[in-house]
């Protein structure tokens, strides 16, 4: 059966959903939203997520959204969430990615396909260098955003969102969110897509305190690593397939009762 809303996630790995270990059909924000969207419609949503973690924003424009066009049936939504790793890279030159960008939308647009744009989490709170990575990371949500008002795109400020750079949000890597922050960004996203609710504000958790052998174990596990994939020029996305690439059905929660 053909649904009406048919939507497809293009990106990096917050719209793969990496860090979401919550107990939901579709992961990550993205599958959030997908799910939101049939409770809202109150009608089945078809959904394909075609992100992977590590791509810079050449891939998922080069790649992605080529795949996301050629979908049978055609797409009626595509949102897009990517140059968060372009930013972490020792050039970022945000008018050269916003240009490609927009002739990316300006296609989408003449295939008759909606776009919504998202700025990528910010995670500069708690990582090395995080002053660095939250001017570019305002750079860039600056642009995006005149981009959306360009094109009378819905945007989602998700970096610069006033909750979403506290701990609770992120996930053990302090990369990557974890499922409440998915979540908020989903419910951020359902109301500038479909006009769905106002997102409920969270309540704050009690700061807690990082111990010298919890930042040591950070460090090990994740920084070191990290900087490894740097230093030999590799992702973590290398070898990776989107988890969704064909259409899949995300349906109305019925109450019981």
């Amino acid at each position: 059966m053909q649904h009406s809303t048919r939507y497809v996630a293009i990106g990096d790995s917050f719209s793969e959903g990496v860090g979401d270990a919550g107990a939901v059909p579709f992961p990550g924000w993205t599958g959030r939203l997908a799910s939101g969207m049939a409770d809202h419609l109150g009608a089945p949503v078809s959904y394909a997520n075609l992100a992977v973690r590590g791509r810079l924003l050449a891939g998922v424009l080069d790649g992605q959204l080529d795949a996301a066009l050629a979908l049978d049936p055609a797409p009626t939504l595509i949102t897009f969430c990517g140059g968060g790793n372009d930013l972490l890279r020792p050039r970022f030159e945000v008018d050269q990615l916003i240009g490609r960008l927009e002739a990316a939308v300006t296609t989408v647009l003449d295939r008759g396909v909606r776009i919504a744009l998202l700025s990528p989490a910010d995670p500069s709170a708690r990582l090395p260098l995080g002053s660095l990575i939250n001017r570019r990371g305002d750079a860039w949500a600056e642009a995006l955003g005149d981009l959306a008002r360009r094109h009378d795109l819905p945007f989602v400020d998700v970096s610069r969102d006033d909750h979403l750079r506290r701990a609770e949000f992120w996930s053990e890597d302090r990369l990557h969110m974890n499922a409440t922050g998915h979540q908020r960004v989903a419910d951020l996203a359902l109301q500038a897509v479909v006009d769905g609710p106002a997102p409920v504000v969270p309540t704050e958790a009690p700061a807690g305190r990082r111990r010298f052998r919890e930042e040591a174990r950070y460090y090990r596990e994740h920084v070191l690593p990290w900087v490894g994939r740097r230093v030999t020029r590799r992702s973590s996305g290398d070898g990776r397939s989107a988890t969704f690439p064909t259409w899949t059905t995300a349906t109305p929660n019925v109450p019981q009762g």
